[in-house]
């Protein structure tokens, strides 16, 4: 009698840990469903390996544009080793199918051609993480913590989240102007409120300069347009060795920006600025802009 009843008990305890209540989200194509918990997720993404990293959850494959080190080393410090499955632009379908994945998560701007493939493989959820702002961003993680049925668990590491970042904000002056900027060998690109470095900006308490009304996140600029929003703080990265803002740093124009005049540019790494995109990453750069404004304020 005791041995079934520990039968019982065993089987019990293994369907719930095999079969949770539906869960919904909204994704880009609607409303997404899953009936179980997934064991095996493929990333399409960068921001999605750091959100599975803040709930303990470890992917098995990811688009890591065969370049490990590209994702952040805090993040790595979270997670098991995975498989490459190539580019995000261009993920390997072989090699996805290959992991046996449960749960694929994509990005609508890169994966759209590929969708209907990916269905075939595993459920596919479609998030915005190219061009996604800072609050989606946070919002995507909650819907991924909601789908590995570790909801509260990521309820408590964004508000921690905020918390870190309201802290940082509180140290900081408040109302200046800040652009970010991305510059290659020939294109400046600007961003603004409605990307994902920029909100954090904004939440850090500075001044971003605002969308346009098609609300892309960043516009390539020129030389003029960046002096005329007289930036008091400027965020730069240079993406290439041959930067076009280094050849505009002997322009006349240049050294009349505010930022330029009083030594407030701040050089940050692309990879944490632009690719990374998550919880780490905003910590990790709202750290870096408090250590900046409080060693130039000395």
């Amino acid at each position: 009698m005791k041995k079934l009843f520990n039968t019982a008990v065993a089987l019990s305890l293994f369907a719930t840990t095999q079969f949770v209540n539906a869960v919904t989200v909204k994704d880009r194509k609607g409303d997404f469903t899953l009936d179980t918990v997934p064991q095996r997720v493929v990333a399409l993404e960068y921001s999605y390996v750091d959100a599975l990293a803040q709930i303990g959850v470890s992917p098995v494959g990811v688009a890591d544009d065969n370049d490990k080190t590209r994702i952040l080393q805090q993040v790595r410090d979270k997670v098991q080793p995975w498989e490459s499955v190539g580019t995000r632009s261009q993920p390997s379908l072989e090699a996805i199918a290959a992991l046996k994945p449960d749960l694929i998560i994509a990005d609508d701007n890169r994966h759209s051609a590929v969708y209907e493939e990916l269905k075939k493989i595993a459920p596919t959820v479609v998030f915005n993480s190219r061009n996604e702002n800072y609050t989606e961003n946070l919002e995507t993680a909650q819907k991924i913590g909601d789908l590995l049925g570790k909801s509260n668990e990521m309820k408590e590491r964004i508000t921690k989240h905020e918390q870190y970042i309201s802290d940082i904000a509180k140290s900081l002056p408040k109302g200046k102007k800040a652009i970010i900027g991305i510059s290659r060998e020939t294109q400046f690109n600007l961003y603004n409120n409605e990307s994902y470095a920029g909100g954090l900006i904004e939440k850090l308490g500075f001044e971003m300069p605002k969308a346009a009304s098609d609300n892309k996140p960043n516009s390539v600029v020129g030389l003029e347009q960046v002096v005329a929003e007289k930036p008091e703080f400027m965020i730069l990265t240079h993406y290439r060795d041959e930067s076009i803002a280094k050849k505009w740093e002997n322009e006349a124009l240049w050294k009349a920006i505010p930022a330029v005049k009083n030594n407030q540019i701040m050089i940050v790494d692309g990879n944490l600025l632009s690719r990374a995109r998550g919880i780490e990453a905003a910590e990790i750069i709202a750290k870096e802009v408090q250590g900046f404004v409080s060693k130039s304020t000395k």
